[in-house]
C-alpha cells in the first residue's frame, strides 16, 4: 500500500496551481460585509466545490432572520466526507470580507499575483481557507482511494457572517442540528497554532438631553456635554486596563475604544441626544457578565455628574472569549508538529487579540483550534486594509499540514 503521507504531498503538489486557480476565483466575487448581500458568492463557492467533486448542501439563512443580523442575503454551505466510523471533524472559514476601504494599489477583486503574493480583499481572511480546507480534504481522500485506512468524517462548514458576530453562521448550523461534530478547525494563519483569544463586548450609550435655542443654552439640557463628560472618565479609567495581563501568549492586555459616535441637530441648537458606541476587548480570564456590569458602573458614576440628562446603555454584541478545551489537545499538538516541520520554523500554540467564531464552537461544548493559510502576522497580510495580500507558499504549505493532521487524526487503529 502507498505511504499515505507521501500520496498526500504528491497529490497536492500536482494540484498546486488549481488551488491558487480556485482561491482566485472566490477573491474575484465580491462579498462585502457590511452590506452583507453574500447568497451570490456562496453559490459560485458551491459550484466551485462541486467542479472539485464534492456534494455541497446550500443552507440558505431565513430572510427574516439574515435582516434581524444586519445582513441581506446568507447562505451556508456544507460538505460532509464520510471514511467510516469515528469522529466528525468541522473545519470553519468565512466567505465573507468587510469593505475594500481606500487606498488599495491594486484591484481588491483582481486576485492578482505579484512576486508570490495574491492580491485582493479576503485572499487571508478568510477565503484562502476554503481552499486551504478543500484541498486538504481532496488530498485526504486521495490518500483513502490509494488504500489509507481512516474512520471518521470531515466536514467543511463554510459561513458567510463573520464579520458581523457569527450568528447566522456557525451558531445557526449547530443550532439547528445541521451539524454536530466532534472537534473542529476553524481559519488562521500558518505560523501558530491558536487555541484562545478575546472576547468582544459592544455596548451603545444614549445621552439625552433636551434641547434649547443657542441664544439661551442655560434653558436646555446639553446632551453633548454630559456625554463629553462620560467619554472623559472612559478614556481615564482606560489607562488601567493595561495594569491587567492576560498569562496566555500573545493575548496582552484588554482593551477599550469608542469607535462610533453621533448627536446634535444644528450648530445653533443645543444638543438633545448624543450616543457613543464603545468595544471593550476581554481577555481569557475575564467573566463577560462582570466585565459589563463593571463597564456600566463607570459609565453611571460619571453620568451622575449630569442628574437632569438621561444614560441609556444597551448591549450590541457579546463575543466570550475563547478558552482551550481539553478535547483539543490532540489536534494542537499535530498541528504544532506538522507545522514545524512543514514552515520550516518552531509553530506553537498560542492567544490572540481578536475574537472570532471560533467562540460559537466552543460555547457549544466542541473543542477548537484555529490554523490556516496565512504570513506571520495580520499586519503582514493587510488583513482589514488596503492590498490584503496572502504569500502562496503559505497556502501550499498550510493545507498539507491540514491533510496531513486530518490523516493522523483519523487513520484507524
Amino acid at each position: 500500500m502507498p505511504d499515505a503521507a507521501a500520496t498526500i504531498r504528491d497529490f497536492l503538489a500536482r494540484h498546486r496551481e488549481a488551488e491558487e486557480r480556485f482561491l482566485a476565483e472566490l477573491v474575484r466575487v465580491p462579498s462585502d460585509n457590511p452590506p452583507g448581500e453574500c447568497a451570490a458568492h456562496a453559490e459560485v463557492a458551491a459550484k466551485l466545490l462541486e467542479g472539485l467533486g464534492f456534494c455541497v448542501e446550500r443552507h440558505p439563512v431565513p430572510d427574516d432572520v439574515v435582516r434581524a443580523n444586519g445582513m441581506i442575503s446568507c447562505t451556508n454551505l456544507v460538505v460532509r466526507k464520510r471514511f467510516g466510523d469515528g469522529p466528525v471533524v468541522a473545519l470553519n472559514a468565512h466567505g465573507d470580507v468587510v469593505p475594500p476601504g481606500e487606498g488599495w494599489t491594486r484591484d481588491p477583486y483582481g486576485a492578482e499575483i505579484v512576486d508570490g503574493w495574491m492580491y485582493g480583499r479576503g485572499v487571508a481572511v478568510s477565503k484562502s481557507d476554503f481552499a486551504t480546507y478543500a484541498f486538504a480534504l481532496l488530498a485526504l481522500q486521495a490518500a483513502a482511494d490509494q488504500g489509507a485506512r481512516l474512520a471518521g468524517t470531515v466536514e467543511l462548514h463554510l459561513t458567510y457572517d463573520e464579520e458581523v458576530g457569527g450568528e447566522i453562521g456557525p451558531r445557526w448550523l449547530i443550532e439547528h442540528g445541521i451539524s454536530k461534530p466532534d472537534l473542529a478547525l476553524g481559519a488562521g494563519f500558518s505560523y501558530a497554532v491558536v487555541t484562545a483569544h478575546n472576547g468582544c463586548l459592544h455596548l451603545e450609550v444614549q445621552v439625552d438631553g433636551r434641547s434649547a435655542h443657542a441664544a439661551m443654552p442655560f434653558t436646555g439640557v446639553d446632551a453633548l456635554e454630559a456625554a463629553t463628560h462620560v467619554l472623559a472618565r472612559l478614556y481615564a479609567w482606560r489607562k488601567t486596563l493595561a495594569e491587567r495581563k492576560s498569562d496566555i501568549e500573545g493575548i496582552g492586555s484588554p482593551q477599550l475604544t469608542i469607535g462610533l459616535i453621533k448627536g446634535g441637530i444644528n450648530p445653533n441648537v443645543v444638543p438633545d441626544r448624543v450616543t457613543f458606541r464603545l468595544d471593550r476587548r476581554m481577555v481569557p480570564e475575564e467573566f463577560s457578565e462582570a466585565v459589563e456590569a463593571e463597564l456600566v458602573q463607570v459609565i453611571e458614576e460619571a453620568a451622575q455628574a449630569f442628574p437632569e440628562a438621561k444614560v441609556t446603555i444597551r448591549r450590541i454584541l457579546l463575543a466570550r472569549p475563547l478558552v482551550p478545551l481539553e478535547g483539543g489537545r490532540r489536534l494542537t499538538e499535530l498541528l504544532c508538529a506538522h507545522a514545524s516541520a512543514i514552515m520550516g520554523e518552531p509553530v506553537a500554540a498560542k492567544g490572540v487579540p481578536l475574537y472570532t467564531d471560533a467562540r460559537h464552537y466552543a460555547e457549544a461544548g466542541i473543542p477548537i483550534v484555529l490554523f490556516g493559510a496565512g504570513p506571520h502576522t495580520i499586519q503582514e497580510a493587510n488583513a482589514h486594509r488596503a492590498d490584503e495580500r496572502l504569500p502562496l507558499a503559505d497556502l501550499c504549505k498550510a493545507t498539507e499540514v491540514v491533510a496531513l493532521t486530518l490523516l493522523d487524526l483519523l487513520s484507524a487503529k
